[in-house]
């Protein structure tokens, strides 16, 4: 809980108190204003909130941000002298803004759910049961009529994986194939048999990030045709039932002629009773066999079968059963389901689905696992850095989740609709790193065209610089130079034109400033919001709930449905003490995965026992060897390291490098020291 100082207990301030009593993450320790009569003041009194007319004697070690909204350049001058350097001084323009700001988000997030309740009222008007997953196989969408005929609340199921709630659900077989599957029967648990096709779901870019099934209860209408003992007897019943659905159902006699249509079918078909009712059964068949007719020959239901029928030329899906009394052929019932509706649905689901991932980064706070007080700590910090413009420092070891945690500021942000760029500042050739990061004016003399830099590509979006300090100190001026102006105020507001920068470190900052490597100035700037990300081994009571998170999405890389850690296996990775973090936990589920028997859904101990073999170090005679020192025996360990690291990753220095947690250059110097390359 952050700490604030209101001076100015004016409008602004007034809107300012009003929006951090509501703030989960803030908490307003004082105003104060020379004016008693205040309506801050007034409204802090009623409240007990500690209020006075000196800003002085509140300024306590406590304050983490102070807002200044007098207007007056002496009283902010005098904040400025006086707050610590864990202290941040905000000036009233940008607390005005800030408050705009949020204010326009509200609106425009209700005018998000207003058309997210019309797209629902719409789905959930159809008769046809409709369940979609997302990536993971987690149900996040289902309507009315699919609850009804699973007999469950969306409240009970929204949240779960599909086979918790539909265990032969094919929808994941479709999520990973990326192939629809029409019109398949199944039988829900409940025992109602339907009929459910399965579409993927893909974006624009081509990338599948869910899938979404559509299906009808045909049981009832496939029972009655299989039961009926005497079609005229029982025809006032049939059309009853046939009347109420939305599907198109016809009925012919066994010599083919047509004898009862419902409405639906009308309106599918563009056909009146008329000119159907004493027809024969290819009366609606624009290409294609006639499948009355067919069932009628081979007294064998025929169902999934692709038509156009009607004088609209319409898709449709036909499933036709026979009605067989005392084991004679007397006609047969067929279901008609409109591809044409459907599909006209299942596209407007998919632009709603679009429209909202364009408001959403790929990364989000929901994305960050854990519950230690270190990690939710890192949380909350990021979750106010989100709410500014101002650059953040993210501090943690190598696969700690600093690129996760700047992902998920961005996507937490104003600018989540423009570009997230990250650049590993230790990856790149240091005599170039400047042009990479400000781009090249080019020469009229030469002839070279101009090429935009990393800064001008992000626009208005954010830049994470990984591993800042890998940068070369006269691109660290120039970066700083481009933070002041970046800060400056044009007419009273931030400037909205330039990149928002983050920044990443697993090195010592301080070190550096003192041995003359990073830029003193510029460490200022940045640390005036610093977020410290803990390593894994300091919050081990988190490894299960970011394994099982891990597990899902590897399971989704690589096909496989592995369902469970056991107990063992989960108290050996709990022992370990992860020098690569979340990154190396990774690694080491995946290949446990690859390593475990065919079949198996549950990863064992000794899978992971095998798997983090090749992290740990060998013991006992096999380190020491006859006349070794502990120089040569660290070479040697390193040099096996390094040989193993690179394999892992195909002699792919970029990555091996940022595996080890090194700067490339770090990499480069040791991979000649031992001759790898």
């Amino acid at each position: 809980m952050q700490n604030v100082l209101i001076v100015g207990a004016g409008s602004g301030g007034t809107k300012i108190l009003n929006l951090l009593l509501n703030s989960n993450f803030m908490n307003v320790s004082a105003i104060v204003d020379i004016d008693e009569q205040a309506p801050g003041l007034v409204i802090a009194k009623k409240l007990g909130i500690s209020h006075g007319y000196d800003w002085k004697p509140f300024l306590t070690d406590e304050v983490q941000i102070v807002f200044d909204v007098t207007g007056d350049k002496t009283v902010f001058n005098e904040l400025m002298k006086s707050i610590q350097m864990h202290t941040l001084l905000i000036p009233g323009s940008v607390a005005n803004l800030l408050v705009g700001l949020l204010n326009e988000n509200d609106q425009f997030i209700r005018k998000i759910q207003t058309e997210m309740d019309r797209q629902r009222l719409i789905f959930n008007s159809i008769d046809e049961g409709m369940i979609g997953i997302d990536q993971e196989g987690i149900i996040d969408f289902i309507n009315e009529s699919a609850c009804t005929m699973l007999e469950v609340s969306d409240f009970d199921v929204i949240g779960k994986s599909i086979f918790e709630v539909i265990p032969e659900s094919k929808l994941v077989r479709v999520l990973t194939s990326g192939n629809p599957e029409m019109n398949e029967e199944l039988i829900l648990p409940n025992g109602v048999k339907i009929v459910s096709s399965r579409y993927p779901l893909v974006s624009a870019e081509g990338k599948t990030f869910g899938a979404f099934a559509i299906f009808k209860d045909v049981s009832e209408v496939l029972k009655l045709a299989e039961e009926i003992t005497d079609l005229k007897s029982v025809k006032t019943m049939l059309e009853a039932i046939i009347h109420s659905s939305d599907d198109a159902i016809s009925v012919v006699d066994e010599k083919g002629n047509g004898v009862l249509v419902n409405p639906a079918y009308t309106r599918i078909t563009g056909l009146s009773e008329d000119e159907v009712i004493g027809k024969p059964a290819t009366v609606d068949i624009n290409e294609g066999e006639s499948i009355h007719m067919k069932v009628l020959k081979t007294k064998k239901p025929v169902r999934g079968v692709s038509m156009r029928i009607g004088e609209g030329n319409r898709d449709v899906i036909v499933n036709v059963a026979p009605i067989i009394v005392d084991q004679q052929i007397k006609g047969s019932i067929g279901v008609i389901h409109d591809i044409t509706e459907m599909r006209s649905l299942m596209k407007e689901l998919d632009w709603a689905r679009q429209t909202i991932r364009k408001l959403e980064s790929t990364c989000t706070f929901d994305d960050i696992h854990g519950s230690s007080p270190d990690i939710g700590l890192a949380i909350d910090q990021a979750r106010i850095a989100s709410k500014s413009d101002i650059p953040v420092m993210l501090r943690g070891e190598a696969g700690s989740g600093k690129e996760l945690f700047a992902n998920a500021i961005h996507s937490g942000s104003d600018r989540k609709s423009n570009k997230f760029i990250r650049m590993n500042c230790g990856a790149i050739d240091p005599a170039v790193i400047e042009k990479e990061l400000f781009g090249d004016c080019g020469s009229q003399n030469t002839g070279t065209s101009i090429r935009a830099g990393l800064l001008e590509e992000a626009g208005k979006g954010t830049l994470l610089l990984d591993e800042v300090t890998d940068l070369p100190l006269s691109v660290q001026s120039r970066l700083l130079d481009y933070l002041q102006f970046s800060m400056e105020r044009v007419d009273g507001r931030s400037s909205a034109e330039t990149a928002r920068i983050i920044v990443a470190t697993s090195k010592n900052l301080e070190k550096a400033i003192h041995e003359g490597t990073f830029n003193m100035n510029l460490y200022y700037v940045l640390n005036r919001l610093s977020i410290q990300i803990p390593p894994l081994r300091t919050r081990k009571r988190d490894i299960p709930e970011v394994a099982f998170h891990l597990l899902e999405k590897l399971n989704q890389e690589f096909g496989m449905n592995v369902e469970k850690i056991s107990d063992e296996a989960m108290a050996k990775l709990q022992k370990y003490e992860w020098p690569g973090n979340v990154r190396e936990l990774e690694n080491v589920l995946s290949r446990a995965m690859i390593f475990m028997k065919h079949g198996s859904a549950v990863i064992e101990e000794e899978d992971i026992r095998r798997s983090l073999f090749t992290n740990e170090v060998k013991t006992g005679e096999d380190i020491l060897t006859e006349k070794s020192t502990l120089a040569s025996i660290m070479d040697d360990y390193e040099r096996t390291v390094l040989e193993k690291a690179l394999d892992e990753h195909d002699g792919n220095k970029s990555l091996t490098a940022s595996r080890l947690g090194i700067s490339l250059r770090s990499l480069y110097y040791k991979l000649e020291k031992y001759k790898l390359i």
